[in-house]
């Protein structure tokens, strides 16, 4: 079999999905998404789905700010309740960070996004029975909250397909085709099925490596386990804000249910793993971290336990942010290494990939394309924050 399309997306997540939208939104409507297994079920479903703009670098928080601008309107733009809840979203820092804090907190509200420093009788007022004595402050962002990554995935998919896009699922891709000329012409199937396109676009987070590799293209894209237990707090906690912890390097955010999700910030030693045979559930070192943790911070908590527990896998980089633009190989576009960040950076995402597609610039100047540029790797200059916290890790 062969069949054509002016765009073919590999990879059906979060990132696929949203670019395929932001294309047909833009009028390029001959787009074939090709999926390995089901929609948005890989990283996707995994995802923490937090809504935050605190980073270090200017355009990380443009973003994820023009992520929060299209939760408020998903259901006018796509037509679905994308699960976003403005809960707001708080992050606390000790001594140590504090005028980084403060230097970050300038920098995002220089981009747009509604963002105060805050105290803790403030932070008090907000999380009843936090211990918040060993933090020195706070940047509060109330626009800021949860959301739910696999609503947002295929509330653009379906968008898309209503705009003309074709979606496969159970559809592998196997090999990336090209030309006389070594451009990039399609892609091969696991059915044998050669697709041709005349741009490539891989969105498939770890899986792209094996893809790329056979052109030369060396992407430095891993998959890091990341581990979620679910608790239940022993008391109902209401509305409070989604809370990253940089002092104990924790983060929690409440469930609609009432549970609480935790996650570790603590990036100093990370697990690689293989994202198709990875272990599923937390290990026992890391509910025990976890218990102390929680019980530091929540020294108030009567009867907490735990309910369950999972893992997932970013798609991490060196500098944990994202490669984003055109590949060396022409024909060869590539959306990879979201490191924890693509729920929040998604509609954003679509959006660069388009315009750098049809027009080869970044249609926002809040966004300069070659932040993400894949080179920055090999020219020692990766993405890093302004105004990093000592300690803290990455993914900031």
């Amino acid at each position: 079999m062969v069949s054509n399309a002016e765009v073919v997306v590999v990879g059906g997540g979060l990132e696929g999905l949203a670019i395929a939208w932001a294309l047909a939104d833009r009028g390029v409507r001959d787009v074939l998404v090709l999926e390995r297994e089901g929609l948005c079920s890989g990283g996707t479903a995994k995802s923490s789905s937090i809504v935050r703009c605190h980073y270090g670098v200017a355009s990380l928080a443009a973003m994820s700010q023009r992520g929060v601008e299209l939760f408020a309107d998903a259901e006018e733009i796509l037509g679905s309740d994308v699960g976003y809840r403005r809960t707001g979203y708080a992050v606390g820092v000790g001594p140590e960070n504090a005028d980084a804090l403060r230097a970050n907190v300038a920098l995002q509200q220089s981009v747009g996004v509604g963002v105060r420093e805050m105290s803790a009788a403030d932070m008090r007022e907000l999380w009843q029975g936090m211990y918040v004595d060993d933090f020195a402050t706070f940047a509060y962002e109330p626009d800021g909250g949860r959301g739910d990554a696999y609503l947002l995935g295929m509330a653009f998919g379906s968008r898309a397909r209503e705009l003309g896009v074709r979606v496969r699922q159970q559809t592998p891709v196997t090999r990336l085709l090209t030309g006389d000329d070594g451009r990039v012409s399609g892609v091969e199937t696991a059915g044998g099925e050669r697709i041709s396109a005349g741009t490539v676009v891989l969105a498939n987070g770890p899986w792209s490596v094996a893809l790329a590799e056979p052109l030369g293209v060396d992407l430095p894209v891993w998959a890091q386990r990341a581990q979620i237990v679910m608790v239940d707090p022993g008391e109902p906690l209401g509305e409070v804000p989604v809370f990253s912890d940089l002092v104990s390097l924790q983060y929690v955010r409440t469930e609609p249910s009432g549970e609480l999700l935790f996650g570790n910030s603590d990036h100093s030693t990370p697990e690689y793993a293989d994202p198709d045979t990875y272990r599923n559930r937390a290990d026992d070192s890391f509910v025990e971290m976890a218990g102390e943790k929680l019980a530091h911070r929540f020294p108030s908590w009567a009867e907490p336990r735990m309910i369950t527990s999972y893992a997932g896998c970013y798609d991490v980089t060196p500098d944990y942010n994202p490669v984003i633009g055109p590949a060396e190989v022409p024909g060869l576009f590539l959306a990879v290494g979201f490191s924890g960040h693509g729920f929040k950076l998604a509609p954003a995402v679509g959006r660069l990939v388009t315009d750098l597609i049809v027009d080869g610039v970044s249609g926002d100047p809040a966004i300069p394309a070659e932040d993400f540029r894949l080179a920055r790797f090999a020219e020692g200059a990766p993405l890093v924050s302004r105004n990093p916290y000592a300690g803290a890790g990455q993914m900031r």
